[in-house]
């Protein structure tokens, strides 16, 4: 797990779990394998054991309410978290994601008690805005989002993730240059998050600059493999140079990971036409137009290429 070799990681904790099945810890390290890779729905199963064995446990609880939030199950998150308060209300970011997955589970109550902690907490605390800035961004409030965010980068200019959410803000803006600088001076204070160069990718992409964009998404990809806007923004790049076997392999990888993501099928249809498969092409632009008249709602970012990335929410809570 420290090298970061999951595979061999869950292979090895698998084994053990078949050996000593009643110890919680070998569950709690097979969650973290998939947490670590950002597999939230992964995750889900072994922390369940290790809540539904050691109900106290408040790392297990938070760790598996972190991962309902992300899975968009608001209630379940709201179950998993609320019993952990008395442990975790001094935390902005427990109460950041107990008030808003609160929120959507139409809980006014617990809304209410945990964002007035947050606001009461936060204060002018870097953190805080930095938080304030995620929402207004969620909301797609963007004038407001750089306000907030511009705050947090005045009171400590080297705060996880500060520049990283500023250049999403920017580039809902569509201001590339400004949104680059900011990608790389947060990747300057978090070297090895690859939402950072997923974004770079996509920055450099937009500034015409086809091989530093390749070179990002492929360094995403070293750090997350299972970033399917990185394999995206490599097919796209491949599909300019003319290189479609290649961008094929590369839209397949994004769709193994994400389905149903319209954007997928309808470039993997362009990439298909070049290649001369027409009949799979047009199955393709079916499948893409399908997905998109769909009844559900699919929320997407800016560049309507994925969810809005939330890595300063998803690094591993610290509890006692």
């Amino acid at each position: 797990m420290r090298r970061q070799q999951w595979g061999q990681a869950l292979k090895l904790l698998q084994k053990a779990e078949g050996l000593a099945p009643g110890v919680a810890g070998i569950r709690l390290n097979i969650g973290l394998v998939y947490y670590r890779q950002n597999d939230f729905h992964g995750a889900i199963a072994p922390f369940e054991t290790v809540v539904r064995d050691q109900p106290g446990s408040v790392q297990a609880r938070y760790l598996l309410g972190l991962c309902y939030f992300f899975s968009e199950r608001y209630g379940d998150a709201v179950t998993a978290l609320d019993p952990i308060w008395p442990a975790e209300s001094g935390d902005l970011n427990y109460l950041y994601v107990l008030g808003n997955a609160a929120n959507k589970a139409g809980q006014a109550e617990i809304e209410e008690r945990a964002l007035g902690r947050f606001v009461e907490l936060g204060q002018d605390t870097a953190e805080y805005h930095l938080l304030m800035g995620k929402a207004a961004l969620n909301r797609e409030e963007i004038d407001k989002a750089i306000v907030e965010l511009q705050e947090a980068a005045g009171l400590d200019a080297r705060l996880p993730f500060v520049h990283f959410n500023l250049g999403l803000a920017y580039l809902a803006r569509a201001d590339f240059e400004k949104a680059r600088d900011e990608f790389l001076q947060d990747a300057g204070i978090e070297p090895d998050v690859a939402f950072n160069y997923d974004r770079l990718g996509v920055v450099y992409a937009y500034l015409q600059d086809d091989a530093k964009a390749e070179e990002n998404f492929r360094r995403a990809l070293r750090l997350d493999a299972h970033l399917s806007s990185s394999y995206f923004g490599l097919a796209r790049v491949y599909q300019r140079w003319g290189k479609f076997s290649q961008a094929l392999e590369a839209v397949d990888s994004a769709l193994r990971m994400d389905a149903d993501n319209a954007n997928y099928h309808n470039l993997k249809g362009q990439i298909l036409t070049r290649l001369g498969r027409t009949q799979e092409a047009q199955k393709e632009m079916v499948a893409a137009t399908g997905l998109l008249n769909a009844s559900r709602e699919r929320r997407h970012n800016e560049l309507n290429e994925g969810a809005l990335p939330q890595p300063e929410l998803t690094a591993e809570p610290k509890v006692q």
